[in-house]
């Protein structure tokens, strides 16, 4: 359990070499979702790999009020720190947890050896077109959320809500450094099964970031929904097993 600015937060750590690969999990999810791939990347890699679960969520302790990304990667940051994590990290991030890289790369970039985005929240997709868009689509599921606003995931959902529009405008913003090579793993199906326009733009999203820098890859886990990490862990886990070889 580590501290940070009066809450804690929970980190597993399987403990490996001098390397440190950091797996963050998508909205609403916590360090669970990592089950399936965890053992068998730290036994294919030899690297310390950690888990942990954002605040509110698995055993960390509950903030109230808006979710802010700023705080999310203060977390992460005090837990590496405490671990004594300082460099050398490879950080694998699902949906809104791509939110937090994008911010952990800009603000601290020589921490990351480089990254995995597994359909992931990506600057790119947050248009002034799309937000309101998308603001428009959660409202049933924020509405339904709030009649039961002490489960975990509603909990996180409510909270994402309160600000999303300024906050996203701000994250469309963001530019991933060209020091941190990224590997971007898109589904087929997107966050958007629902809505061809919107599927084509979070597809269309994920491309562009690919093609702002050289070291870039762009690959698409073919018939999956959003839920990439549980549906196909063997993608997951050999997509992150090639960028942390490509880079050590």
């Amino acid at each position: 359990m580590v501290d940070n600015g009066g809450h804690r937060v929970a980190f597993y750590v399987a403990q490996g070499n001098g390397s440190t690969i950091v797996l963050d999990s998508g909205g609403g999810e916590y360090s669970s979702q990592w089950k399936d791939i965890a053992p068998k990347l730290h036994a294919a890699t030899g690297a310390t790999v950690i888990t942990y679960d954002r605040a509110g969520l698995g055993k960390s302790d509950v903030v109230p009020g808006p979710w802010k990304v700023e705080s999310a990667v203060s977390d992460l940051k005090a837990g590496l720190q405490q671990l004594g994590v300082t460099h050398d990290v490879t950080l694998v991030a699902h949906s809104q947890a791509g939110e937090i890289a994008g911010y952990l790369a800009k603000g601290d970039p020589k921490l990351l050896s480089g990254a995995v985005l597994v359909d992931a929240n990506l600057p790119q997709f947050f248009t002034d077109e799309e937000i309101p868009r998308l603001v428009a689509a959660s409202r049933p599921d924020v509405d339904a959320a709030k009649k039961d606003p002490e489960k975990p995931a509603n909990r996180q959902l409510i909270s994402t809500a309160e600000g999303f529009a300024a906050a996203h405008r701000a994250f469309h913003k963001v530019a991933w450094p060209d020091s941190v090579p990224a590997t971007v793993l898109v589904s087929e199906k997107t966050p958007f099964a629902g809505s061809p326009e919107d599927a084509q733009r979070w597809r269309d999203a994920a491309a562009s970031f690919v093609e702002d820098a050289p070291n870039r890859t762009l690959v698409t886990a073919k018939g999956t929904s959003h839920e990439v990490p549980t549906e196909r862990p063997d993608l997951v886990l050999k997509v992150i097993e090639d960028a942390f070889a490509a880079h050590h």
